[in-house]
């Protein structure tokens, strides 16, 4: 038995390529040929115990169909004997892509074969029993190669493209590179053979046919002429043979900016008319230099080259309008100059090699002073005067002057701020601008005023004035005398030594001479025969105070007076007496004082102080104890609930209307008469404990309408009757007022002025059956008050 292979096709490139000869098996006894369509026949050996295998790779060209398309055809010589055969066919694509006829063995290839998607198929074939589906022959493994076919365009897959160049670069300076791909088989004939060429574009740039590479093709390309162009490359495969397929993408190339245009100003000559009053630092005129190019390339700087020998104006850039700002440095005067020419140079920050250097250029700015109504200009911004202490009223004490500097040199008043001389001290003549004294002047109270002058010119309506500073120092002069620096309290001990010193003094003086203080001491003239005390000069503006025996006893004198002239050094000299008050006190044996009154004579016979004071302490201690005592006792005793006529708690609930009477009886509703917190039940009383505890108890319940007001009263007084938790007194409650005419009048004890000993109620009986029980309340409470 033999399985014949037979391959079919009507493409002329495909081809088949034979692996082994031929031989027979032991099991099957058969023969197995393998034909094409070509006419070649070729044999497999198999191997042992199986029947015949074919192994062979053969190649199909891709195809796009719809129709399907014979691949081959499989035939084995049992199928001339017994025609109860079939063919199958298993592995990849067998059953979708590639089908078989069961009883011809004929294999169609069903879909479209894309050597993109798969290249390769391996397939296996089998002869088969058509009845049981047994197997005739082993199964027999072959390939199925996809061949390429230029199927596939090229495509720019990072299209499109945009790039840059400087402006004026050189022809042939890369520009970028382009790139296409072919999904065609690269190995295989020219498919994927790609050729570049530029359709549009041409004649500034050029493509590489091979590398894609974008060059510059045209010299001076300029950015201010023409900043963007458009390119298009085409890619073709198949070596850009006819036939090829092809794609194509667009490069958007910018021509980048280089500095290779001058800045130019757009006036050779500006002219500028400036007040000769503008304040330094304020712009005086604008000046620009326009340039072609764009961004650091455009910036330029603006200098002054010539004419302002004297440095009278400076100019800088706007960094956002890159115009040239002029702004004064001095101020300026109409007087001196009237007019100023300068040449200004605007020279470009930055420069390129093929440039030659930076580029400038320069323009004429005439500026023209104009002449203003300036204010007066003192001679000084500070002057310093000095005047004595104690000088007269009207003394002079100096003068300010003050010139108009335009050409007309109007007179000049002058004038004080009093703002700065708030006590009038000082006094400026308007016309020559001295100052004099207003007041008498002390140095010990303010050794410096510091006034404001103003100057203004007289002529001029609208003043214009100019402010100038005037320190004024005052001089000393010795009218002060000198005193002790402070009050002096000496101690002299009871056991002191002759000679010791008791304190030492010195003396201040408010006065400040130029030469310094010198004070000279000494005593009173009674004082200098004194047997007590005598002074030592200490070379040094002090003096120390010295006993002379030491028999100072406390018991005899506790207290010495030593008054003591000091005079100073000025001219006319100045002096004054101080008294030093000495303590003669009681000391230890290392000459600390303890105390200096003579009752510490006393104190050792009897209790010390501190014993008394500690006595005492407890006295007032205790006496505040019992105070607190009583003071509670008191408040103990006091009944909790204080009982008063006058005590009458009543609820008086007012309404904006007035009934019509006894016998209206729609006025309101008698509902709201009643406590809606006690409709439901018992209301505990807050204001005492009750002493039992009792359940409580259920009111009645009554509508709204038709309540009967005599059932309503007499309940509640049976509750408050048996109420043990009930205070001693009654709440009266006034539920409402009766209109006018009513004969009854109204039974508030809030409108009377007698109390309820005073008054009589028979009269409620004759009132009719309603007011019975009102009639009866009322005569048995003056049944209880006369009992």
């Amino acid at each position: 038995m033999s399985l014949l292979l037979v391959w079919i096709t009507c493409v002329p490139c495909v081809s088949m390529t034979p692996i082994a000869g031929q031989s027979k098996s032991t099991q099957s006894g058969g023969s197995t040929a393998v034909a094409s369509g070509l006419g070649e026949g070729q044999r497999l050996l198999s191997r042992a115990k199986r029947g015949w295998v074919w192994n062979q790779m053969f190649v199909l060209e891709e195809f796009s169909g719809p129709d399907p398309i014979l691949v081959g055809r499989l035939h084995t010589d049992l199928d001339v004997r017994n025609k109860s055969i079939k063919y199958v066919l298993a592995g990849e694509g067998a059953g979708t892509i590639f089908a078989i006829e069961p009883l011809t063995g004929n294999i169609h290839a069903m879909k479209r074969l894309d050597r993109e998607e798969k290249a390769e198929y391996t397939l296996t074939a089998q002869v088969i029993n058509a009845e049981t589906d047994e197997p005739l022959e082993p199964p027999s493994e072959f390939i199925i190669k996809v061949q390429d076919i230029n199927d596939n365009p090229p495509q720019f897959i990072k299209g499109p493209y945009r790039a840059s160049v400087p402006e004026m670069s050189a022809v042939g300076t890369t520009v970028t590179q382009v790139t296409a791909t072919d999904a065609d088989d690269p190995v295989y004939g020219n498919s994927a053979k790609l050729v570049y060429s530029i359709l549009e574009g041409q004649p500034y740039f050029s493509v590489d046919p091979n590398s894609a590479t974008i060059k510059i093709a045209l010299h001076g390309m300029d950015r201010e002429m023409r900043e963007e162009y458009l390119v298009v490359i085409q890619a073709k495969d198949m070596g850009g043979h006819m036939g090829g397929l092809s794609g194509t993408t667009t490069v958007t190339i910018t021509l980048t900016d280089i500095n290779d245009n001058p800045p130019k100003f757009s006036k050779s000559l500006y002219e500028f008319v400036i007040p000769e009053d503008l304040p330094t630092g304020k712009m005086g005129g604008k000046v620009k230099a326009n340039d072609r190019d764009i961004g650091e390339n455009a910036k330029s700087t603006y200098n002054i080259l010539e004419g302002d020998e004297q440095g009278m104006f400076e100019i800088t850039t706007d960094t956002q309008t890159q115009e040239g700002i002029l702004r004064l440095k001095r101020p300026l005067d109409y007087e001196s100059k009237k007019a100023y020419t300068l040449k200004v140079e605007a020279t470009n920050i930055r420069s390129e090699p093929i440039s030659g250097g930076p580029f400038k250029d320069t323009a004429t700015v005439k500026i023209v002073v104009e002449d203003s109504d300036e204010p007066p200009v003192f001679s000084k911004p500070i002057y310093f005067l000095e005047v004595n202490e104690n000088a007269p009223i009207d003394t002079v004490i100096g003068a300010v002057t003050a010139r108009d500097p335009d050409a007309t040199g109007s007179l000049v008043r002058y004038v004080i701020d009093r703002h700065t001389d708030l006590e009038r001290q000082f006094n400026i003549n308007v016309n020559d601008g001295k100052i004099t004294l207003a007041k008498p002047l002390d140095r010990e109270t303010d050794m410096w005023h510091n006034i404001t002058v103003t100057a203004t010119e007289s002529s001029n309506w609208l003043p214009c004035q100019v402010l100038a500073i005037v320190a004024i120092r005052v001089m000393d002069i010795n009218d002060n005398a000198p005193e002790f620096a402070t009050e002096y309290e000496a101690f002299l001990c009871e056991n002191g030594k002759p000679g010791q010193v008791i304190q030492t003094v010195s003396a201040v003086d408010k006065d400040d001479p130029i030469q310094g203080h010198y004070f000279d001491y000494r005593l009173v003239p009674e004082m200098l025969n004194n047997p007590n005390f005598t002074i030592k000069n200490n070379q040094d503006n002090s003096i120390s105070v010295l006993a002379k025996h030491d028999t100072f006893r406390r018991q005899k004198q506790e207290m010495y007076f030593l008054p003591i002239i000091v005079t100073d050094n000025g001219n006319p000299p100045m002096s004054s007496t101080n008294t030093l008050t000495i303590r003669v006190c009681g000391c230890s044996k290392d000459g600390i004082v303890q105390s200096c009154n003579v009752e510490a004579y006393v104190l050792p016979i009897g209790l010390s102080m501190g014993a008394l004071i500690a006595i005492l302490a407890c006295i007032i201690l205790l006496l505040v104890i019992v105070v607190l005592f009583v003071t509670l006792r008191r408040h103990k005793n006091e009944p909790l609930i204080i009982k008063d006529d006058e005590d009458v708690r009543e609820n008086i609930i007012r309404y904006d209307d007035e009934g019509g009477g006894e016998e209206d009886t729609e006025a309101f509703d008698i509902a709201t008469l009643q406590n809606p917190d006690g409709i439901n039940g018992y209301l505990p009383r807050k204001d005492i404990k009750p002493d039992l505890q009792f359940m409580p108890r259920a009111g009645q319940h009554s509508g709204p309408n038709g309540v009967d007001v005599d059932e309503f009263i007499n309940v509640r007084l049976h509750e408050a009757d048996n109420d043990p938790t009930a205070p001693p007194y009654d709440s009266i409650q006034i539920y409402g007022y009766e209109g006018r005419g009513s004969i009854a009048g109204s039974l508030s004890s809030l409108e009377t002025a007698s109390s309820d000993s005073d008054q009589n109620y028979d009269y409620l009986r004759e009132w009719g059956p309603r007011f019975r029980r009102l009639g009866e309340l009322y005569s048995v409470g003056e049944s209880d008050r006369e009992t």
